[in-house]
């Protein structure tokens, strides 16, 4: 099955098309009939036509011979009846919103051949609709692909741009942008979709950013053979999350409060340092973030993924580097222009 976006049907389309078809079959067969039979210029016979058609009751143009009274009584019988068909037909397609509809699915599907820098999520499920919720609260593009139409259906009344396709399918990634993807998540309800999912992405982009999610060990084995970046257990981590509350309440308000997207105040982020930057090849101390930005450097994650936590004032920052800061959020916007741009 082809990819679609939701409701985009060519049934639908058929009734209104054939109706207007058969209308201006009706006006040309009517207009030529007028013109041969009686004479008439074609602007004559064309007028003719059509209040003879939509009896609006003028008077005939010329007076019309038995001949023309016998063609008229016939554009009657099958004029008056195509019309009706085709403005009952428009009439019923504007109303149950139709045209509408058509201009919304245009809409979208102009959406998925621009979209870019976005991620694809694979299934709104539980654990789909929460990434995608956490990603409108900042303004992050995505996609959805999803085969239940009640999801589907449930994703696009909260305002997501959604497929209904199967993701592992390699033209339906293709359809929804993956090569201009900034990311993939495999978040479908069974491992094996999932690994299927992550395979079809990472044949297509070898050099995109997967997560998937999975529900055993076995499934967390296969998706990084798959290609996944990351693998996420969502028992395990809420199994790690109640014990660390448990044991630690405090430190974890604290994770919940850096890492909320909601929160004003404070906020944690990573930001990737461009090989133009001027911040390349200095020290944390050179650079002078704290007095120029006020942020904390939590860490540095190099190229290898090798990550250094709690740096020190001397450590170099190097082109590729992600640095994990805390601060606030306008202060880390202005620090990720910086490190984006000579």
């Amino acid at each position: 099955m082809a990819p679609e976006v939701r409701g985009d049907r060519r049934s639908g389309a058929e009734g209104p098309i054939f109706a207007v078809a058969l209308l201006v079959l009706v006006v040309a067969w009517g207009t030529a009939g007028y013109m041969l039979i009686e004479g008439w210029s074609a602007w004559d016979a064309f007028y003719m036509t059509i209040i003879t058609v939509t009896t609006v009751g003028y008077r005939e143009i010329h007076e019309l011979s038995r001949a023309g009274q016998a063609f008229t009584v016939a554009v009657l019988l099958s004029g008056v009846g195509a019309a009706l068909y085709t403005f009952t037909l428009l009439a019923t397609v504007i109303v149950e919103g139709g045209i509408p509809g058509r201009l919304q699915r245009w809409r979208r599907r102009r959406m998925l051949d621009t979209i870019k820098d976005h991620f694809i999520i694979c299934g709104y499920g539980r654990i789909g609709s929460m990434i995608a919720q956490q990603f409108r609260r900042q303004n992050v593009p995505y996609v959805i692909v999803e085969r239940d139409p009640d999801r589907l259906q449930t994703a696009i009344e909260a305002g997501a741009l959604a497929v209904e396709a199967d993701a592992s399918r390699e033209d339906v990634l293709k359809r929804v942008g993956i090569a201009r993807a900034r990311g993939f998540i495999a978040a479908v309800g069974t491992d094996a979709e999932n690994v299927y999912a992550v395979l079809s992405a990472r044949v297509l982009r070898p050099d995109l950013f997967i997560v998937g999610r999975a529900e055993t060990e076995d499934a967390t084995v296969k998706l990084k053979r798959a290609g996944a970046d990351r693998v996420i257990s969502p028992y395990q981590i809420g199994a790690v999350q109640m014990a660390q509350t448990a044991l630690r309440p405090a430190v974890v308000d604290f994770v919940e409060l850096a890492t909320n997207a909601d929160n004003l105040e404070l906020a944690m982020e990573e930001i990737t340092i461009a090989s133009d930057s001027e911040l390349a090849d200095r020290s944390i101390l050179d650079a002078n973030l704290r007095q120029r930005f006020g942020v904390i450097v939590v860490g540095i994650q190099r190229e290898d993924r090798r990550m250094e936590f709690n740096p020190e004032p001397e450590v170099a920052i190097r082109a590729g580097d992600k640095l994990v800061v805390l601060g606030r959020p306008d202060s880390l916007k202005r620090l990720e222009t910086e490190a984006a741009h000579s």
